[in-house]
């Protein structure tokens, strides 16, 4: 039986802490180059294996060595703001038509960046602690899910409505930026863990 109090305060938890992460990012980046429905698809899947796998883990996540973590994450966000501004700036640049990119490659490539980004992530380590103090995981795995679903879907969304005011550059040197501040966040909290 599912519990609906124990759904919507993991959601709103979830929501409220995933709001400002690297999640919203990732998918603005990605839905402003992609056709949508192609990154959630993939996002949300790699979103569903990281509550699975908190959820039946309950507490143990939070046994994880951080500073490993932190580490990795922030080596791949400096490789990924490396890769955009490393990126030619072609002012007559548009957005990939969806017809140009496969399901599979756009699905796969948005699966990957939040598996590998969000492992071990606050949010995965909060939804472990929540399966564990409710003892009650499809009430727990619910609202994580349904939570960063939404978050990406605003990410993704919002990144689309952006592209009609602002040009792909721009976007694409602050996404860079934002990656670039990540990474050495991630690798300042490695160090200092």
């Amino acid at each position: 039986m599912i519990s609906l109090t124990v759904t919507a305060l993991v959601f709103g938890v979830v929501f409220l802490a995933e709001l400002p992460d690297k999640t919203a990012l990732a998918g603005l980046v990605l839905g402003t180059r992609y056709r949508a429905s192609y990154v959630f698809a993939g996002v949300a899947a790699a979103f569903l294996v990281h509550v699975v796998l908190a959820v039946a883990a309950g507490s143990v996540l939070t046994l994880l060595p951080q500073q490993i973590v932190h580490a990795v994450t922030g080596v791949l966000f400096l490789g990924g703001a490396a890769v955009l501004l490393m990126k030619k700036d072609d002012e007559d640049e548009e957005i990939r038509k969806p017809e140009d990119q496969s399901f599979w490659k756009v699905a796969g490539a948005g699966f990957m960046l939040i598996l590998v980004a969000e492992f071990g992530d606050l949010t995965q380590i909060m939804t472990a602690n929540l399966a564990a103090r409710y003892d009650d995981p499809i009430s727990v795995g619910l609202g994580a899910v349904l939570a960063l679903w939404a978050v990406a879907g605003l990410g993704i969304v919002g990144g689309k409505a952006l592209m009609k005011r602002v040009p792909l550059g721009l976007i694409t040197k602050v996404a860079a930026v934002l990656m670039l501040g990540l990474g050495v966040w991630s690798l300042w909290e490695a160090i200092a863990g």
